[in-house]
């Protein structure tokens, strides 16, 4: 006989109706949109006191660009490259730490763009602006955004720490916070991902090098490396049902040349899956955004690939974590210090990354990785024309204590170009370093359904 519930006492459905109704009245559409729109108008003031004419933007410059067909510019390569995608991260942050959808804060993020675009500068609208800040920012401005919870969530520091930490990270969240207190509280739960981080503070020496045409080179770097995978399969219970539930991150910072590299890559649709009872892995579309720059040239692009990423336990203490992704982008591609301005150009680029990182206990590990992307003649004007770029990386580490470890660690980079303007070049850099390593937990990231899934 079914029992008959007390009608004083919600259900679970209720409660679940309930939470859904007040987070739909929390959430705000009208408070991105202003401070977007107050974002772009101080980046706007700041730009024309300081910058000069072509951000003196006025209603006939506005009237004329909503008429103007968009182009291509030629604008300094990380102006175009990592400011935009930055700025269109902050259009992202001020969405998304409000409470809206991924796909919400996407759409304000391209509007932002094109807003900008259209009424920031009195220049034509760019074409490669609005990829690179729209759907660029929009990959990078979700990564940060999880970081900038994951901090909040799981950080064991004071409070005071723990906001600042996050500001840092994702400002626009921190603003909102700081301006609306709980208000947008619990909008969001990472949902507890199983989550690897590691910190590395190493000095490396050039082995090889054919540098020309850039002309200058530092043989020795002081390297200093944050990365982070988020989301790794295999935790029972933890699902891919939103984009970017699984993504990795990766920021080096050099003392040769400020930013050695800034790489997002994330799920944006997909699912999990088992094989056997020693393998789980994820499948689907992802969505990235790279900055690489190792001196002599730099390369930057948003691109959509197809592709799976997987653990596999070898034995009871060896597990195997691998990556394999394979699609397009738009890219751009130039040299560094070259003897001609602005010595860059943007093309249709196939791209292909594949990842393993070999996993022995709690000891050690052995990563590697190797990307290539193929930046195409189109947008470039020359019918022969492309850059073929890999990078490879390569990197022994051994835990030595708790969370402290040491690397060592091998990175080659090698670019082929040929272009009517410059003919046919090509350009390497192989280095190897020795860093300490500071390890999120006292493992490597491997991932144990068969008994609890360590972070």
């Amino acid at each position: 006989m079914p029992v008959e519930q007390d009608a004083g006492l919600p259900s679970i459905e209720q409660d679940r109706s309930s939470f859904v109704m007040d987070a739909e009245q929390r959430k705000s559409y009208g408070i991105p949109a202003a401070e977007i729109l107050l974002f772009d108008g101080l980046l706007n003031f700041f730009n024309r006191n300081v910058i000069g004419d072509e951000y003196k933007s006025n209603l006939t410059s506005i009237r004329h660009n909503l008429h103007a067909n968009w182009r291509t510019d030629n604008d300094p390569f990380l102006v175009n490259q990592l400011g935009h995608p930055y700025q269109g991260s902050m259009y992202y942050g001020f969405a998304r730490s409000a409470g809206l959808t991924y796909w919400e804060s996407l759409g304000y993020t391209v509007a932002g763009s094109a807003a900008w675009e259209i009424a920031g500068e009195t220049t034509r609208p760019s074409l490669n602006d609005q990829i690179m800040t729209g759907f660029g920012g929009s990959f990078l401005g979700e990564v940060l955004f999880r970081m900038s919870n994951l901090v909040l969530e799981k950080a064991d520091m004071p409070r005071f720490w723990r906001e600042l930490s996050a500001a840092v990270i994702s400002p626009p969240t921190g603003l909102n916070r700081l301006a609306f207190g709980n208000r947008f509280d619990n909008l969001f739960s990472s949902h507890d991902p199983v989550y690897y981080g590691r910190f590395a503070l190493g000095l490396s020496t050039a082995t090889e090098k054919q540098t020309e045409p850039s002309t200058r080179f530092h043989p020795h770097e002081v390297l200093m490396d944050f990365s982070l995978d988020y989301g790794l399969p295999g935790k029972p219970g933890y699902t891919y049902d939103r984009p970017f539930d699984y993504f990795t991150f990766k920021a080096t910072a050099s003392s040769a040349n400020g930013f050695e590299d800034l790489m997002t890559r994330g799920l944006l649709f997909g699912t999990d899956y088992a094989v056997g009872e020693n393998y789980r892995g994820i499948w689907g579309l992802y969505a990235s955004y790279d900055y690489i720059e190792p001196q002599i040239f730099r390369v930057s692009s948003t691109a959509l690939s197809v592709g799976t990423t997987g653990q596999w336990w070898l034995s009871q203490d060896i597990a195997l974590q691998a990556s394999a992704l394979a699609g397009a982008g738009y890219a751009a591609v130039g040299t560094v210090h070259a003897t001609t301005e602005n010595d860059f150009h943007y093309g249709v680029a196939p791209d292909a990354m594949i990842s393993l990182r070999l996993i022995f206990g709690d000891r050690t590990s052995l990563e590697t990785m190797v990307h290539e992307t193929f930046c195409s003649r189109a947008g470039s004007g020359e019918r022969a024309a492309y850059d073929n770029i890999i990078r490879t990386d390569v990197a022994f580490t051994v835990r030595i204590h708790r969370q402290h470890a040491a690397a060592i660690r091998y990175l080659l980079s090698r670019r082929d170009t040929s272009f009517a303007a410059v003919g046919d070049i090509s350009q390497s850099n192989a280095s190897v370093g020795l860093y300490y390593v500071y390890l999120g937990n006292d493992g490597f990231g491997a991932v144990d359904w068969r008994g609890s899934a360590g972070h």
